[in-house]
């Protein structure tokens, strides 16, 4: 009788470790669904993504272990004629996985900034995924408790069926196999699925050119950029407003889709205008998204490094975003910042277009080759004043005294251009003054917040060298009171990656901050490397794990008028 419970009991262990054993491929499963999806469905990306992540979350240390550990139980003790009988190697077998492979605790993050969203998009891709995924465990599961199941059936009663007819070594290497190859089937499930995804988003695509064929009246102004395109957007929907009735894509909607679903589903007969953020991670991104939507006007404000790991040199870089201009309907205009060197001169080869060029000047004065000239640029807490001043060939334009509400020169360069594309619309100087004074800040972009007794600068969504540098320099200017950062630095470009952030290190230990929080245990080594090389106080940098501990930290600090600056918040998958 006792042999018998302990049998019941060799079973009902099987059944817990694969119980247990299949809520870990269940969690796992949804975080790497998770993955792809904050990756943009790309499978390009998600293969660079597991080599980055290989022995952290593809093949971490303890499945190795378990592996080795259960291939020495297996084939070791047959070598070294040690003999185990059937329900020692179970125990040991299912204690193993128990340890090792067990925990969820490395896909089930306590704190998510965006969670999984259960599109159309991903419960399609989930099918081919899920089904794919339950290959391997229940295989393993018909391997190891074949024998179980069968007595079960040809004995009338559960208990007279216990007994060690379970295959252990078939259950555990089996559901450990079904957990490694979870990252490969997401990926053939990507490949099986582009087709698909592929002809719906033709369908949306040709939905949108026909709607914007119809509407006859409509202006479609175009925005590119390495950096600054929402800000932009947003300031000019402020500024054109006064007199038209815009359209604009919301948030950094800047992808086919995001633009296909707006024109789709937003814009109506009455919009005058229609305003487009057009983003580009890849050569030929940004002639796609002319293919949907040929610009009238083209905005492009500056070339820079932002994804210079995926477009591979600034030179293809600037290419790309010169397309935008190339792509103008003849008769359009460009709107070019005019302090960019390289995009100053797009579209110079083009006679059947005019070009309109705004910047910044040093000095107070009227620079001729720029259509409006920013000078005595200066910024507090209440935002930002400068002069504008107009080149016209006919009659003298006064200079005019702008204050807007947002913070840094940059933001005035990119307020140049909107107040260009207002100019050339037929707005008065005096009402896009007025316009200019209400401009509301872009969320995540330098926006200035009172969050209870301290202030914050959230720039979360800037991931570029001069906008991270100018953030750094906007929070140094605050003398009065305790000046925090915290960063994860700047990601996504490439070869000159570490480089960029090494110079951002030295920035911060320039600013003389009282100090920095740096995301990223091991991506902040360089950024801490800049900063003591500068000369920076090593009790005033700490690097953590995720942007959820720095917070906690903080909380220990922070005083009653402090400020913090929240510089590029990235995505839950470059947590460490």
């Amino acid at each position: 009788m006792l042999y018998t419970y302990y049998l019941v009991f060799l079973d009902t262990f099987a059944v817990i470790f694969t119980l247990m054993m299949l809520r870990v491929l269940y969690y796992r499963w949804l975080y790497y669904l998770h993955v792809f999806q904050q990756l943009g469905y790309k499978t390009n990306e998600l293969i660079g993504w597991l080599k980055d992540h290989w022995d952290e979350k593809v093949i971490p240390r303890s499945l190795v272990y378990f592996l080795i550990s259960t291939m020495l139980l297996i084939f070791g003790t047959e070598f070294l004629e040690i003999r185990l009988n059937l329900s020692a190697e179970a125990i040991i077998l299912f204690s193993w996985g128990l340890a090792y492979l067990s925990s969820t605790k490395t896909f089930r993050p306590k704190k998510v900034k965006k969670p999984l969203v259960w599109t159309t998009r991903v419960k399609r891709l989930s099918l081919p995924f899920g089904l794919s995924s339950l290959l391997l465990p229940f295989l393993a599961m018909y391997l190891g408790f074949g024998g179980w199941l069968n007595s079960a059936i040809t004995h009338p009663r559960l208990q007279e069926a216990a007994s060690i007819q379970f295959d252990a070594p078939s259950l555990a290497l089996g559901l450990a196999l079904g957990y490694i190859f979870i990252p490969l089937f997401l990926l053939l499930s990507g490949y099986l699925t582009a087709p698909i995804e592929e002809q719906i988003q033709n369908g949306y695509k040709r939905q949108a050119r026909k709607k914007l064929a119809s509407l006859t009246h409509l202006k479609v102004i175009a925005i590119t950029g390495s950096y600054g395109k929402t800000s932009v957007k947003f300031m000019l929907r402020d500024i054109l407003k006064e007199r038209f009735s815009v359209c604009i894509t919301p948030g950094s909607f800047n992808t086919p889709m995001g633009i296909c679903k707006v024109i789709n589903n937003d814009l109506q007969a009455h919009h005058q205008i229609l305003v487009l953020e057009m983003g580009a991670r890849y050569a030929g991104n940004i002639g796609e998204l002319c293919d949907i939507a040929q610009p009238d006007i083209s905005i492009v404000s500056n070339v820079g490094f932002a994804h210079l790991e995926t477009f591979g040199s600034q030179k293809v870089i600037a290419k790309e975003k010169g397309t935008l201009v190339q792509r103008l309907k003849k008769g359009g205009v460009a709107v070019l910042n005019g302090n960019d060197p390289i995009v100053s001169k797009m579209g110079e080869d083009r006679s059947d277009i005019y070009r309109i060029q705004v910047g910044l000047s040093s000095l107070n004065e009227t620079n001729s080759e720029l259509h409006l000239n920013a000078s005595e640029v200066d910024y507090s807490t209440q935002g930002t004043r400068f002069i504008l001043h107009k080149n016209s060939r006919d009659t003298p334009i006064e200079p005019l005294d702008i204050q807007c509400p947002l913070l840094g020169k940059h933001n005035v360069q990119n307020l140049l251009l909107a107040l260009g594309v207002g100019d050339h619309l037929g707005l008065r100087m005096n009402t896009m003054q007025l316009a200019a004074s209400q401009i509301e800040p872009v969320q995540h972009r330098l926006e200035l917040k009172e969050v209870g007794d301290y202030f914050m600068i959230d720039d979360a969504f800037n991931s570029n060298p001069v906008g991270a540098k100018n953030a750094v320099e906007i929070l140094g200017a605050f003398r009065s009171s305790q000046r925090f950062i915290i960063t994860p630095g700047i990601v996504e470009l490439g070869d000159i990656e570490a480089e960029e952030n090494y110079k951002f290190g030295t920035h911060i230990a320039e600013a003389k901050l009282d100090y920095a929080f740096i995301v990223g245990l091991k991506r902040g080594k360089v950024i801490e490397k800049g900063y003591l090389e500068a000369g920076g106080n090593p009790k005033r940098l700490e690097r953590v794990k995720s942007l959820f501990e720095a917070n906690d930290k903080l909380k220990h600090r922070i005083r009653s008028g402090d400020v913090v600056l929240y510089e590029n918040d990235l995505p839950d998958i470059y947590n460490e």
